[in-house]
């Protein structure tokens, strides 16, 4: 009996111990600064209004843009068009493109119209040192996913899938580069 009191009696003295060398390590040193927070930006990033969604035959002209700049290179890829809402309004692949890339090509252009940014965002900020970035239900943490902006407006998004993520963006710019182009001319 003596030996488990004792024993209770250490781990009570050792317990006492440690969460008051605990409470001693959270408290800030004398004359220690607290960290600055970020400035807080005046401006709304990426408020993008949103348009009148891209309709079928744009978004074919789009994703064949994509898949001859896929082709060019020889990669296989899938590509998707969605509207604002991330709703796919067109999808093709080059045959024997990894079967995953599919649904990543969905996920990374509604993702890029849903949040109004490219998927490269997310990726810079997961690569950054910011990888709760990736709790948002939605976040694409991969270039390939770009928001398609016409006159100012967003009509959809692209993405590319099954290549690296650079080449994805590749394929994916030149399609994104069309609306550009349009809005332009």
């Amino acid at each position: 009996m003596r030996s488990i009191s004792g024993v209770l009696a250490g781990l009570s003295l050792a317990i006492a111990m440690t969460s008051g060398a605990f409470a001693q390590q959270q408290q800030p040193s004398a004359g220690a600064t607290a960290p600055v927070p970020a400035p807080v930006p005046e401006q709304m990033p990426f408020d993008i209004p949103y348009g009148t969604p891209i309709n079928l035959e744009h978004a074919k002209q789009l994703a064949d843009a994509a898949m001859a700049e896929a082709k060019k290179h020889s990669w296989k890829m899938a590509i998707s068009v969605v509207d604002p809402a991330g709703n796919l309004v067109f999808f093709q692949k080059i045959d024997g493109t990894q079967i995953a890339s599919v649904q990543i090509s969905q996920d990374k252009a509604r993702a890029a119209a849903q949040f109004r940014r490219a998927t490269k965002v997310f990726q810079d900020a997961i690569d950054g040192g910011h990888p709760y970035i990736l709790s948002l239900h939605g976040v694409v943490g991969s270039e390939g996913g770009i928001p398609l902006v016409e006159g100012g407006q967003l009509i959809g998004g692209i993405g590319c899938s099954g290549g690296t993520s650079a080449q994805d963006g590749v394929a994916c710019k030149a399609g994104a580069d069309l609306v550009t182009a349009a809005a332009t001319r």
